[in-house]
């Protein structure tokens, strides 16, 4: 049936889609500084396969996003993603969540898209994709001062993606340089990357699958109310 649901828990948003052929069937997501994951993410698997009138069983695959982020957020994911696919017997796929951020933005000639998460102090995550989101620079992890991204500043349009923005907006202003601060990453986009990937059998094996760290384990404790 190609009926793949893709989880997306390596921010502040937790988010889960189901889709059908690259199609979203039905969607839920809240994106909460408190992490709200833990306590939110089966209910929405849940939300969304009784919206979708789908059983567990007319699973084709389960996406998830893979990172990098927030350790928390994406040992939660994966470890879902992992239940499910060894009770259901079917394939685990895994999305780069810095494509899956860059495709939220379209452009066209030749700028290109940084997709940039948010770390400690001036650090980001970052990746570099061209407009037709091939990556053309991989993901790392970086302190942010006036020589980054040099050799993509020249671009027609450079787009900065994410939480990371703001610290990159404090550093760079130009007329080619645009920021799309609120953006983050969302199950949504993980729809049709999942399906190509799974027309492809591009899979993961479910025993031996990790995220995708980048960086070693910091401890993230959920902001108290107000």
């Amino acid at each position: 049936m190609g009926v793949i649901l893709s989880l997306e828990t390596s921010s502040t948003n937790c988010s889960v889609c189901v889709a059908k052929e690259g199609v979203i069937l039905s969607m839920k997501e809240l994106n909460s500084a408190n992490y709200s994951h833990a306590e939110k993410l089966h209910l929405f698997i849940e939300e969304v396969m009784l919206q979708a009138s789908l059983n567990m069983q007319d699973l084709s695959a389960i996406a998830v996003s893979k990172g990098p982020g927030s350790y928390t957020g994406l040992r939660i994911g994966v470890s879902a993603a992992k239940g499910l696919c060894y009770a259901l017997g079917i394939p685990l796929i895994s999305v780069s969540t810095m494509k899956s951020l860059a495709s939220q933005v379209v452009i066209m000639g030749d700028g290109v898209l940084i997709p940039v998460l948010d770390a400690r102090r001036m650090e980001v995550y970052s990746a570099v994709f061209d407009a037709q989101l091939k990556e053309i620079r991989e993901t790392k992890a970086e302190i942010i001062d006036e020589n980054s991204f040099n050799d993509y500043t020249n671009s027609s349009a450079v787009h900065f993606i994410g939480s990371g923005a703001e610290k990159i907006q404090e550093v760079f202003q130009n007329d080619t340089i645009h920021y799309h601060c609120d953006i983050v990453p969302s199950a949504k986009e993980m729809a049709t990357i999942s399906w190509d990937k799974y027309q492809r059998k591009d899979f993961e094996d479910v025993a031996y699958f990790e995220p995708y760290y980048l960086k070693d384990f910091v401890l993230q404790t959920k902001k108290n109310k107000p």
